[in-house]
């Protein structure tokens, strides 16, 4: 059940990791071999180190997770330095989700990447809903998430597919996936959180520090769907050049990743699901093979944007 990354990079399968679930692997590794996944997608990594927002910055809701975590991390250099090394060392196949505050930085993290063992690609996030700054979100601007993708397509390793990652806070995702792929993305990766807030009702206050955050988990499953099928039929109808999918989105079993398989994802990634089970991309793709098998689909591939198909 192999999958597409980009046109010269095909993974063994299509379960990955999304990005800022599951650090840079070292806790996720006690649990799931790391070279099982298709990629081990790292949470952001910027060109300096970042201490992220303030406490509390986590908040439970009846079907999901709010985070405030405001792309907290290690920095570029110590990130090819010490975490690229250790997962090579177990095989692992590494997206790198990068991320700046102006195209530049974008541009300065790619750079850093090339030639790193382990790295089969960069994740442009252009989408965090959880920082201080608005304007830091690329991807709610067309041309803010052209010039993004653009730069860290000019800076990287040609070798290297990238992705860029849609925000669901716009009113046409379409737009934004035009412009991704009018600038040279490889890929996309649909969708990131959406965002939300709390109040705690016993200090009638936000139950967040930063007072919003980024909605993930079930709830936020029926919005990403509808992400990916828009995306898919807009390649479709050619309104945005045609590249792989990564899905995501509250998927916690093999019958939600077919959903977006279905709606046109060519690659899924787990987020909130791996803090209740870090085994579960494992369980995933064998739920998905059988669930594949049950409807009659002879390769995973023959499945990806069915549910367009009139007849």
């Amino acid at each position: 059940m192999s999958a597409p990354l980009g046109a010269h990079v095909t993974l063994p399968t299509p379960l990955s990791t999304a990005s800022g679930c599951a650090g840079y692997g070292r806790e996720l590794d006690r649990f799931t071999p790391l070279d099982r996944l298709g990629t081990v997608t790292t949470k952001t990594v910027m060109p300096h180190p970042r201490s992220g927002r303030p406490t509390p910055r986590m908040a439970e809701t009846p079907s999901g997770m709010l985070n405030s975590i405001g792309l907290q991390g290690c920095g570029i250099d110590r990130f090819v330095e010490e975490e690229l090394p250790w997962l090579a060392e177990r095989g692992a196949r590494v997206l790198v989700s990068i991320a700046g505050e102006r195209t530049e930085e974008f541009a300065e993290a790619a750079a850093r990447l090339t030639g790193r063992p382990g790295v089969v690609g960069i994740e442009a996030n252009i989408s965090c809903p959880n920082v201080e700054d608005r304007g830091l979100v690329f991807a709610c601007d067309p041309d803010a998430s052209h010039a993004a993708v653009k730069a860290v397509k000019a800076a990287a390793d040609p070798a290297l597919p990238v992705y860029a990652k849609l925000t669901p806070d716009v009113t046409r995702i379409t737009d934004n996936a035009a412009a991704c792929t009018d600038a040279g993305a490889d890929g996309l990766s649909v969708i990131n959180t959406l965002l939300g807030m709390a109040i705690d009702t016993e200090t009638m206050r936000p139950a967040l520090a930063g007072v919003t955050g980024g909605l993930s988990g079930p709830a936020v499953r029926p919005v990403a769907v509808r992400c990916v099928f828009q995306v898919y039929g807009a390649m479709l109808g050619g309104a945005v050049r045609p590249v792989p999918i990564l899905g995501m989105g509250g998927i916690a079993s093999g019958r939600d990743a077919l959903e977006f398989v279905l709606a046109g994802a060519s690659g899924i990634a787990v987020g909130t699901a791996l803090f209740n089970d870090p085994s579960v991309p494992l369980r995933i793709h064998d739920e998905l093979r059988a669930a594949l098998a049950e409807r009659g689909f002879g390769a995973f591939g023959d499945a990806v944007g069915h549910a367009h198909r009139t007849s």
